[in-house]
């Protein structure tokens, strides 16, 4: 197949826009060949290509890969020769390589708009004998598209049809197989060495899984990093995730993902090879297959970028709103500042709670958390009668309290989650999870076991705990918390009758719906938090809540790669808050909140705290700090803009910047331990000229343009500016 033509290339070079184009190439790139044709593989026929104005795709007579990007008329291979997508049988035989013997390209117009496809199929021998007397022979026929709507992401699919004459044992498959050489690579061969302190980091990398470490979701790829990112239970009450990894280098990345509605229980491997960085698509598949019978692999994708992970998880947002997955809408409370009662722990009282209030409405907060405690135990989720001894009438009679200091009430709460000693268990142990061997799910962190989100049941119990809590108690919001909410193990319960026991993972986000469902016919306006204790969230469950957390942070570091993070996947507007800014580096840093347009909150104690411990005290000192920032949070309101993840690379550009445009202004924001020297300040439009102030400081810096140079900066931590066109 000949290139495409100059025409279609141009219009989608226009298409594409900042987000997805092409920019410099250098470290990623392999060498460049002559008029952007790279040679095919040794000993093959002429490639079968896919191409946008962005990615080049190939394939060769062995269904071997190559991936390019173009980059002024040339495509500058990103990837060798290599088996992308292949099967491992039982036994541990692998089939590879398929020699081709049908290939169409085809035009397409759908849900997606306008695009392209190449179909192409071969036949591939299992390199041993799997079964005693013949190889296994299977037909691979793989399906690549691209989008005019979606330049620089190829969407994938592959199936494997037995053509033997008896069956073919699976155990794996492997799709996006890649490896992204890097130019400070070892020597071939060399893969023992060490990660030094003084090794430059010529690789970053987005990982979308959960870790019960609670590790960043962002880190450069040094020697020696192997993560295999399962999207499953990778402990007893910490799994599931965004189905996305990405890998880049200053010039040019890659990410890979899958685009299925619900979760699936697969890999996705980054690793440090000596020769760069190598990622896949990895799943397991038990089973035979018949003469005649197939397997598909889940619809997936490649995305060629430039700039860091933001752009391409900004693309898997807007690929998955065509396929009805939306994050939900967010009330205008959402993006109000927050207090929350757990400054206090689980011995708060309603006299704390109330005492405090006061001084949270003078600070210029608006949001009263009632948090942890509250509770008898959790599952049973009734009014502690130690602290509401009336019950129903102590809890409305709290929620009355906070709403005449003109203060929204929300209120903690862990579903799925069942104390051993619960009423509950005692009298609905059908709605236990259970796994192969009949024994419940352990959720840690309350001593509780899961309950099972795919069982009626379990379903209308926390339906109507929902409509008690808006409905009889009067609380305008949930903080639903817990590392246990992104996913669950599959459920062997017979009493759910699962036609497999996945339905439970898959369910999940279903039983979110439900609970949303309820709330938005009891108040429209009602904030429905989700908090998956640093676990890396599930994208599945964002069209059921309408406010994110950073999820307990454990340093400002984590607060602003998750905040980009969590714009990319949710929208530029998204009302995504910093968390407790207690919990940020110093315990103070709202900088790291307020500059990157995220939703302020803390859980300060006053005028007392009564743990002789870690304790949270508002000191005089703190408050005036707290009320300044907390005036400048209320004066912008930053999160309602839109996020500018694109304009800075949070891995590579020092120091590290951050974009938010509300209003034709721009508002920048600045992090490193110290810094002195030139910032180039991105996105101001042509034409226009600006006056930068430092709105912390009230400082002023002048006019600039478009055009105008770095500028020098000094300052320690942070520097927030606002470009205010004249």
């Amino acid at each position: 197949m000949s290139s495409p033509s100059t025409t279609r290339r141009q219009f989608l070079q226009l298409a594409a826009g900042a987000g997805m184009a092409p920019g410099a190439l250098g470290g990623l790139a392999l060498a460049a060949t002559e008029g952007g044709n790279p040679d095919p593989a040794p000993g093959t026929a002429a490639p079968h290509e896919l191409a946008d104005a962005v990615l080049q795709l190939r394939f060769d007579q062995q269904l071997r890969s190559r991936l390019a990007h173009w980059r002024g008329g040339t495509a500058y291979p990103l990837t060798p020769w290599m088996a992308s997508e292949w099967l491992e049988l039982e036994g541990g035989a692998r089939i590879t390589l398929f020699s081709v013997d049908r290939d169409q390209h085809e035009p397409l117009e759908g849900p997606r708009g306008r695009g392209e496809r190449l179909t192409i199929s071969g036949v591939g021998v299992s390199q041993d004998q799997p079964t005693a007397g013949a190889a296994a022979r299977l037909r691979k026929t793989l399906r690549a598209e691209l989008y005019e709507r979606h330049p620089g992401l190829v969407f994938f699919q592959v199936e494997y049809r037995n053509v033997s004459d008896s069956p073919v044992a699976l155990r794996a498959w492997r799709s996006a197989d890649l490896e992204l050489p890097g130019s400070d690579a070892p020597a071939q061969g060399d893969t023992t060495a060490e990660p030094t302190a003084r090794e430059e980091t010529r690789f970053w990398s987005y990982c979308g899984s959960t870790h019960a470490d609670r590790r960043d979701w962002v880190q450069p790829v040094h020697v020696g990093f192997d993560q295999d990112n399962y999207l499953g239970m990778t402990a007893s009450d910490y799994g599931g995730g965004i189905p996305v990894v990405d890998v880049w280098q200053r010039d040019c990345g890659v990410a890979l993902g899958h685009l299925e509605t619900h979760p699936r229980l697969l890999s996705l491997p980054v690793r440090r090879t000596g020769r760069g960085v190598r990622m896949a698509i990895a799943g397991k598949v038990t089973g035979k297959l018949a003469p005649g019978e197939s397997f598909s692999t889940p619809q997936t994708f490649m995305a060629v970028h430039t700039g860091d992970y933001f752009a391409a998880l900004d693309a898997y947002r807007r690929v998955m709103a065509e396929q009805g997955l939306c994050p939900a809408p967010p009330p205008q409370a959402a993006y109000e500042p927050i207090w929350c009662s757990w400054g206090y722990e689980r011995s708060c009282t309603v006299a704390l709670i109330e005492g405090t209030l006061p001084k949270v409405r003078d600070l210029g907060l608006r949001w009263a958390v009632v948090d942890d405690g509250w509770q008898t135990n959790v599952g049973d989720w009734r009014p502690a009668p130690d602290k509401y001894p009336r019950g129903d009438a102590d809890m409305r009679a709290l929620t009355d309290h906070i709403r005449a200091g003109s203060l929204k009430p929300r209120l903690w709460v862990a579903p799925l989650a069942a104390a051993p000693g619960s009423d509950l268990l005692h009298d609905h142990t059908d709605m236990l999870l259970l796994d192969a061997d009949g024994a419940p799910q352990l959720i840690s962190w309350w001593n509780s076991f899961y309950l099972c989100p795919a069982y009626a049941k379990t379903v209308a119990y926390h339906e109507e705990l929902v409509r008690r809590i808006l409905g009889t108690w009067g609380y305008a919001g949930l903080k639903i918390d817990g590392q246990h909410l992104n996913g669950v193990a599959p459920c062997y319960n017979p009493a759910h009758r699962h036609a497999r026991p996945e339905e439970s993972l898959e369910g999940l986000q279903d039983f979110f719906q439900a609970l949303y469902r309820v709330a938005m016919r009891i108040d429209p306006q009602a904030v429905m938090e989700l908090c998956p204790c640093g676990t890396g969230f599930s994208f599945f469950d964002f069209s059921s809540v309408n406010q994110v957390p950073a999820s307990d942070p454990e340093s400002s570091w984590q607060v602003r790669l998750k905040g980009k993070t969590l714009k990319a996947l949710m929208g530029g507007a998204a009302p995504f808050a910093g968390d407790h800014v207690e919990l940020s580096d110093g315990g103070d840093d709202f900088a790291s909140t307020v500059g990157i347009g995220a939703v302020v909150s803390t859980k300060f104690t006053w005028p007392r705290d009564p743990k002789p411990r870690d304790s949270f005290l508002l000191t005089p000192q703190r408050e005036a700090l707290w009320r300044k920032w907390i005036g400048l949070y209320n004066e912008r309101m930053l999160p309602q803009g839109n996020y500018r993840g694109e304009l800075y690379d949070i891995g590579f550009d020092k120091p590290e910047g951050h974009v938010v445009e509300k209003s034709g202004r721009l508002y920048y924001a600045f992090y490193a331990r110290h810094w002195h020297g030139p910032i180039a300040l991105r996105g101001l439009k042509s034409g226009v000229r600006y006056r930068l102030r430092d709105y912390f400081n009230g400082r002023d810096f002048g006019h600039v343009t478009s055009s105008a140079a770095p500028m020098p900066f000094t300052f320690q931590r942070f520097l927030v500016l606002e470009a205010l066109p004249v």
